[in-house]
């Protein structure tokens, strides 16, 4: 990161010329860290680390078995692939693996994995949503165009010193991080019925829906909802209370993250690229947990730093007396694992800068 290469080829911040687009991640304002005194969590208290990991491979099938067979050539020597016999790379201790993440991704299936595992909350996730909380990602509408992720931008956001041709200009950043999902908090019965969580997960100016009669049952609401975007002062309109639901002093997840997420036009300046998991990582009596294997393309570390800030909102939190029950999904979520990677260009994506070197034979 600090030597002459990088500092030449990555690109910098428009706002500040001194620091580079990829920067390390750092804690939230809401993670545990001795950064944030204070900050506890009602079931996982555990401390936030940021990695330091060299690569990120992420594979991709609608079948588990493919992408275990990739793996166990790839990585482990099987010799083996696709049942055929085919020499595994010989990469000579070049790659040790720090851990392995499953993330899966269909229409119920949390519901499912609940069911099958005899979750005491299961008959409260909306059998029709793909993710753990009941709600949908509505990526058609909270994720912008693949080139305003890059690190040259578009037309609507430019957030790098980035110009076309330059050797990472197609480049981008993705922040990686492990979040463990406390559902049994979330689904709790009485205190958590839809008309709550909705608006934990979007607003509450007005309230997106206030669900069916049996609050609970199957999610208690619809999973589908529309992402609104409402403007940059939408946070503050839920935090002070003007039209609230019930003219409560709320945060939403939605227009918390909407305070930095979105380009003057209001295009959306990131791609998710997350979805759930279950597994006893980090877990400390390695139960297996609801996950969230949250990951996220973004023009620069500091973009997505902001935005992660701003979904906590603790400034408008206190400015305006907000109950801790009442910010957004903050107290039902504990990251345990961050970092930031650099996503070269397809051109430049093996080993980049390696050929610009001087040590390169």
């Amino acid at each position: 990161m600090k030597g002459a290469l990088v500092q030449r080829h990555v690109p910098r911040l428009r706002s500040d010329l001194n620091r580079l687009a990829l920067e390390e991640a750092v804690p939230s304002p809401t993670d545990v860290s001795p950064s944030n005194p204070g900050i506890t969590k009602q079931t996982f208290t555990i401390p936030v680390v940021i990695e330091h990991n060299d690569m990120l491979l992420t594979l991709r099938s609608d079948v588990l078995a493919h992408t275990d067979d990739v793996l166990d050539w790839l990585l482990k020597g099987s010799n083996r692939l696709n049942g055929r016999a085919i020499g595994s790379p010989d990469f000579r201790g070049l790659f040790r693996v720090t851990s392995n993440r499953v993330m899966f991704q269909k229409i119920g299936l949390p519901r499912k994995v609940a069911d099958a595992n005899h979750l005491a909350f299961a008959s409260r996730v909306n059998h029709q949503s793909p993710m753990w909380m009941g709600f949908a990602d509505q990526q058609t509408d909270g994720s912008g165009p693949p080139a305003i992720t890059t690190f040259q931008g578009n037309s609507s956001a430019r957030l790098t010193t980035a110009r076309p041709g330059d050797y990472l200009a197609d480049g981008a950043i993705q922040h990686l991080s492990h979040v463990i999902q406390d559902l049994d908090q979330f689904y709790s019965v009485p205190d958590e019925p839809f008309t709550e969580r909705v608006q934990y997960a979007f607003r509450s100016d007005p309230i997106p829906s206030i669900g069916n009669k049996d609050q609970f049952k199957n999610g208690g609401g619809p999973a589908f909802l529309k992402n609104l975007f409402l403007g940059t002062n939408d946070a503050f309109k839920n935090a002070a209370g003007i039209n609230t639901f019930e003219g409560k002093h709320r945060m939403g997840h939605l227009p918390a993250l909407q305070r930095s997420s979105r380009a003057a036009d209001g295009t959306p300046i990131h791609i998710r690229m997350d979805g759930p998991g279950f597994d006893s990582l980090d877990i400390p009596n390695k139960s297996n947990q609801p996950k969230l294997q949250f990951t996220v393309f973004v023009p620069t570390a500091d973009f997505f730093t902001r935005m992660r800030r701003n979904q906590a909102s603790l400034d408008l939190v206190k400015a305006h007396g907000v109950a801790s029950d009442d910010n957004g999904l903050e107290r039902f979520i504990t990251a345990t694992r961050r970092q930031n990677f650099l996503v070269p260009p397809r051109s430049h994506r093996s080993f980049p800068l390696l050929e610009l070197s001087r040590d390169h034979h």
